[in-house]
């Protein structure tokens, strides 16, 4: 684990990496330095051949991330806000959406604002039963502006994005599950766990695989349907020039466990 004065906490937990934003005090709100940190801490597990899955959740019982940091947003003025902290949090958070590694978010408590935003960029999301979302933004005179306009009304209907947008309402853990936002809410007590034996699962996989499919899911998702139809028939015939591949199918035929190592 990382000392505790650390905006974001780093650890190794077999091949599941584990990241905590830190910054309690705050209810993890989000400022420069921390979104720096998470893309620090991000590119460290990359970099990782023995890390095939993460996890991202918030320090303490109330907050995931809360939202931004509310003070830092009212010193900033467009221009200077445009170059200082949105093209930071906009990097950031695509470099999450398209990481090559499974990720998944333990939303612990709040994800107001920028933590709803990120949790949108994240692959999987088991949230607290007690947690509330929301894009409070409008209450301020602002609108979310770290991709949460353009992602939130790629994976929910329109008209409750709008919704929520325009009156920045928060939503229950059980509302966030059924508009699909999140995958499931669980007890707060066993979400870090939950979590955990999620990414353990998947992490079991080929990371191979894993990588061309998140690869075909990401690309497919901005082509027309037949041609994000010839490039899943690519990459899947990518796939089949593996070892991983083979491994499973030879794993399957002799009914015992595969063994996937990355190629």
């Amino acid at each position: 684990m990382s000392d505790s004065n650390e905006l974001v906490l780093i650890e190794k937990r077999e091949a599941i990496g584990l990241l905590t934003i830190n910054r309690p005090k705050t209810l993890n709100a989000l400022n420069v330095d921390t979104v720096l940190a998470l893309e620090a801490a991000l590119t460290q597990f990359e970099r990782d051949d023995d890390i095939r899955a993460i996890v991202l959740t918030g320090a303490g019982d109330r907050a995931f991330v809360a939202g931004g940091d509310i003070a830092d947003l009212d010193s900033r003025q467009g221009l200077a806000h445009y170059q200082a902290f949105a093209e930071i949090i906009h990097r950031v958070f695509r470099r999450f959406e398209v990481c090559d590694k499974p990720t998944i978010a333990a939303i612990n408590g709040w994800a107001l604002g920028g933590g709803t935003e990120l949790l949108l960029a994240l692959d999987i999301r088991l949230v607290a039963q007690e947690a509330k979302l929301g894009l409070p933004e409008i209450t301020l005179g602002l609108f979310p502006g770290a991709g949460g306009t353009q992602r939130i009304i790629r994976q929910i209907p329109l008209c409750m994005a709008k919704e929520l947008m325009f009156t920045g309402d928060q939503i229950t853990a059980e509302k966030a599950v059924e508009l699909g936002l999140c995958n499931r809410a669980v007890p707060r007590e066993d979400l870090l766990s939950e979590a955990l034996a999620l990414a353990s699962r998947i992490a079991a996989k080929s990371p191979l695989t894993l990588r061309m499919l998140k690869r075909t899911l990401r690309d497919g998702a901005d082509m027309t349907l037949p041609s994000a139809l010839a490039h899943e028939q690519a990459m899947i015939g990518l796939v089949l020039d593996s070892a991983d591949a083979h491994e499973g199918c030879r794993a399957f035929l002799e009914k015992r466990a595969p063994h996937f190592v990355g190629r």
